[in-house]
């Protein structure tokens, strides 16, 4: 009986193992680390048409990722920047302001930029129709046949905070699309954005639904990574971001968006604070956002799981 118990104690723990996702950890911030992370993912873009996505930044953001960091890593997948054109007036929300924009930040200096939806856009399928019945996207995601999800780790003012779920969602959706999300189904007019707000938690899992669709249509041909840098309680989109109270914390990478973003989070939630190094202004960021649904319902939906394990990469040199 023992030896059978025993048995059962080990694929418990074989199961347990198996529901976790790995993630990728370093405290390096810098252009070898990404580089280093991308190859720690195992999966190759060798021979693939490549799509980085980033958010080029606002205009007179400075928190964006800087193309002298992102710079290795796009020359290593050989790939493309690609960006959608927001919903919101500002420098992004047409393609004459958001190309000026690009060449302000420097983005078009270290390798091609495509703005996805500036020959129309494409519909993709959704798994979770409880909201949105369909992804709007830009034309252009049919060019490319594997992502690089690289995304900025910081707050937001609608969702709460932004990682690798948005990027995939809000950020690879055309300037419709994103009001489609927004306002979880009811207009995919940009221009009716703000009078079609929806109830948050529903714009929060039209998110998740969304991400999810553009994690499905490449398949295994997409790894995400979140840099926690400049971790202000506004986004990149915000032309006036407040002051990031955070110390940069590192870089973080995984297969799993959900995984990755859960962990992030949980960095934030359970850092003890110092002096220069306060992590209250995001808590409280995320936390009236209700801002972990968005996690929350991408693991409830099949896109990814809570359940994580870190690999720190600094402690294997």
């Amino acid at each position: 009986m023992k030896k059978y118990i025993i048995a059962a104690l080990a694929a418990a723990a074989a199961m347990s193992c198996a529901a976790q996702s790995t993630v990728y950890m370093t405290r390096e911030i810098s252009p070898e680390a990404l580089v280093k992370m991308y190859h720690a993912l195992g999966r190759s873009a060798e021979g693939h048409r490549v799509a980085v996505k980033i958010s080029t930044g606002e205009s007179g953001n400075p928190h964006y990722l800087r193309p002298d960091l992102i710079r290795a890593l796009v020359d290593t997948v050989h790939g493309t920047i690609v960006e959608c054109n927001t919903a919101y007036a500002g420098k992004r929300n047409t393609f004459e302001a958001h190309w000026q924009t690009i060449h302000e930040h420097g983005f078009d200096s270290i390798a091609p930029v495509d703005l996805m939806d500036e020959e129309g856009q494409i519909r993709i399928p959704v798994k979770d129709d409880k909201h949105i019945k369909y992804d709007l996207v830009g034309s252009h995601l049919k060019n490319y046949d594997y992502m690089v999800n690289l995304a900025h780790f910081k707050g937001h003012a609608m969702g709460g905070y932004g990682g690798v779920l948005k990027n995939a969602s809000i950020g690879v959706a055309s300037a419709d699309g994103k009001a489609y999300i927004h306002s979880a189904g009811k207009t995919e007019k940009a221009e009716e954005i703000w009078d079609n707000i929806a109830p948050q938690d529903d714009f929060l899992e039209s998110m998740a639904a969304a991400a999810q669709a553009v994690h499905d249509h490449f398949g295994e041909n997409i790894i995400y990574i979140n840099v926690m840098n400049n971790m202000s309680v506004d986004c990149d989109c915000d032309a006036h971001p407040a002051e990031a109270k955070l110390a940069d914390y590192g870089i973080l990478a995984s297969t799993d968006p959900v995984a990755l973003d859960k962990a992030c989070v949980d960095i934030i939630f359970n850092m003890q604070p110092t002096e220069g190094n306060d992590n209250a202004p995001l808590i409280e960021r995320i936390t009236s956002r209700h801002g972990l649904h968005t996690i929350e319902r991408a693991n409830e939906i099949g896109l990814g799981t809570t359940e994580y394990v870190i690999v720190n990469l600094d402690e294997k040199e």
